[in-house]
């Protein structure tokens, strides 16, 4: 099987650039580990939505989608867990 693509949302860059470059560095590094194993130990599915999950990365939560058919998985926002779910 082959690994999955990574796609990023504008919204999610942009997300992402608000944060220091030592959470970057992790947040970059759990993301590219998506491409091998999308559904790594720890993940969550969002309640209410088909295909998407959560990730943590310290007190930093990555939301994305898996397209399985396609194998693409688009990364839809990233940011502190106080601010995520509102």
């Amino acid at each position: 099987m082959g690994g999955y693509q990574i796609e990023w949302k504008r919204s999610a860059l942009k997300e992402l650039g608000r944060t220091s470059d030592e959470t970057i560095a992790r947040i970059i590094h759990d993301v590219e580990d998506l491409s091998r194993e999308p559904f790594p130990t720890g993940v969550r599915k969002l309640t209410g939505a088909e295909h998407t999950y959560r990730i943590r990365v310290g007190d930093y939560r990555v939301i994305y989608t898996v397209q399985e058919n396609r194998l693409i998985i688009e990364i839809v926002r990233v940011g502190h867990r106080k601010d995520m779910y509102r």
